[in-house]
């Protein structure tokens, strides 16, 4: 018999994998809220314009559309030919809901609005391995501060999120799209060659330094050669004024490791008005996060300027890099397996429960199985790290893997 499967690209969750996912959750979000940072939820569709005019460079192309309800076979016939078939989209992305939110309830919110936002969101791409069409966001916003503390507190309180989730050497890497527009110009390269520019240089992770150097100097001649030696050469370009003073205040509180000025980082949202970044890990190819300031957005549809910037967490990647390391390090010895048989009464089981429980650790009731091996896998692969039989003594763990 075949197997049943989710759509391409899309994914269930194990209980194992849930259980990971919520915990990480549930540190993130307790960390931004002590940032100051408050919750909000926004719907999974977006009228399809607004999304389609949001300059999310590569990711319009990718919408989820959803088509016009109630059209009969002549109305559909005209929407096609007028190409208007649909009329909402999934979000892409969390930032495009938020804009529109603080656009509807500007009034009621607090003149710098701290934002979080997690949730699923859908990109009709390509599928490869750690890239699914419906994947999580974890976001924090800050709305109304124009200075640089916004980036400077987005990027520490990150940081720190990523440290409550247990994942160590991660680095944020830093630019500004303004320093990078200004960095094209002095090259050479108007404004007709900027966005080709751009998008050969935001393949470095792809395709590496060489082959961005390569297609510089064949699409750009001389100016393209340039550009390149600005970006990767020996004496690279300098950080503005700005973007050092935010790698000066994160590093006085996360370390020199924490952060890093990249000119050749580019993230390829149309949208990033002046400092953008990314955090890295050595454990994942690609970014596990990135954010930058976006001033302009939130104007479009309030029709005023607000200043605007936001970091948002990659999480099914990080989840992939946390789940990879506990699958290393074994099941959690906090977790403990309580068997019990059909002669054990029930008041007895739950009253052990209840005391293991108040002793902090994480309890499954687990009924005797014949086949004890099998249990014992079974609880390994929940995470189960311990066991403890009813009729043991109260103090005595047997540890998961030996000779339980």
């Amino acid at each position: 018999m075949s197997k049943v499967l989710p759509a391409k690209g899309f994914r269930d969750f194990t209980p194992a994998l849930k259980r990971r996912k919520e915990d990480l959750l549930t540190a993130i979000r307790a960390t931004y809220r002590r940032y100051g940072f408050d919750e909000i939820e926004t719907p999974a569709a977006e009228p399809i314009e607004r999304l389609r005019g949001s300059e999310g460079g590569e990711n319009l192309a990718m919408i989820f559309e959803i088509l016009r309800r109630g059209l009969t076979p002549e109305d559909v016939k005209q929407a096609q030919a007028a190409g208007d078939l649909a009329d909402l989209g999934l979000r892409y992305d969390l930032t495009v809901p938020l804009a529109r939110y603080y656009a509807t309830n500007h009034a009621e919110l607090p003149p710098v609005f701290r934002a979080i936002q997690i949730g699923p969101v859908w990109r009709a791409e390509k599928p490869q391995k750690g890239r699914y069409r419906q994947f999580t966001q974890c976001d924090i916003d800050i709305l109304g501060e124009p200075s640089a503390l916004a980036e400077i507190e987005l990027i520490v309180a990150t940081l720190d999120a990523l440290k409550a989730v247990r994942l160590t050497g991660a680095t944020v890497r830093i630019n500004d799209r303004r320093f990078l527009d200004r960095l094209l110009t002095e090259a050479g390269i108007g404004d007709a060659g900027k966005a080709r520019a751009l998008i050969l240089v935001d393949k470095l992770d792809k395709v590496g330094r060489d082959e961005v150097a390569r297609s510089l100097v064949e699409a750009f001649a001389g100016s393209g050669e340039t550009l390149a030696a600005a970006l990767f050469g020996d004496n690279p370009a300098s950080p503005p004024e700005e973007i050092a003073q935010i790698i000066d205040a994160v590093r006085a509180v996360a370390g020199e490791a924490s952060i890093a000025f990249d000119p050749s980082l580019v993230r390829g949202l149309g949208y990033y008005t002046g400092p953008i970044f990314e955090v890295r890990h050595p454990a994942s190819r690609g970014s596990i996060g990135g954010g930058g300031r976006y001033d302009n957005m939130i104007g479009k549809f309030l029709g005023q300027p607000v200043a605007a910037s936001g970091f948002s967490i990659g999480f099914d990647r990080l989840l992939e890099i946390i789940a990879e390391r506990e699958a290393e390090t074994g099941p959690a010895s906090d977790r403990v397996g309580l068997i019990y048989e059909d002669s054990d009464p029930s008041a007895r089981v739950i009253a052990r429960q209840q005391e293991l429980l108040a002793q902090g650790l994480s309890v499954r009731l687990v009924r005797a199985a014949r086949n004890r091996q099998r249990m014992f896998d079974e609880l390994l692969r929940a995470g189960y790290g311990r066991v403890q039989r009813v009729s043991d003594d109260a103090s005595t763990f047997r540890k998961l893997g030996g000779d339980a």
